[in-house]
């Protein structure tokens, strides 16, 4: 069984569509533990509203390419439009920041509140 830690993040009804994400997530997934959600000023792009971001630990038995592909068909069911910017709006971004113990996510790296969520759901 591998396991993983998924950054969540939303700045587009974050209050419908992380609920509606993790939902998704978990009919394919075991979902262990969600960090607490915080609220974040947007990156790169600041006339956009806030961002609400956590992590999820999770267990499956899907391969990491799976569960990338399952991460983006997530993003896509809830409304993702993929044409905006990089550090656009979001109705949902799900990321794969930690695989089976070692960090996948470079933003790991950048951004404290990911690394409070995760450590929050690794404690």
């Amino acid at each position: 069984m591998n396991q993983a830690i998924i950054g969540i993040g939303s700045n587009i009804r974050p209050e419908e569509n992380i609920p509606l994400a993790l939902r998704l997530l978990g009919e394919t997934v075991t979902i262990e533990k969600v960090s607490a959600l915080v609220t974040t000023s947007p990156i790169g792009l600041p006339n956009q509203p806030d961002f609400v971001n956590g992590a999820a630990r999770v267990k499956t038995s899907l391969s990491r390419h799976e569960l990338e592909q399952l991460l983006k068909k997530i993003e896509d069911l809830t409304g993702r439009d993929r044409t905006q910017p990089r550090f656009g709006p979001r109705t949902i971004d799900l990321d794969l920041v930690m695989w089976n113990g070692q960090i996948t996510d470079p933003d790991y790296y950048t951004r404290t509140f990911l690394r409070t969520a995760v450590r929050e759901v690794t404690g």
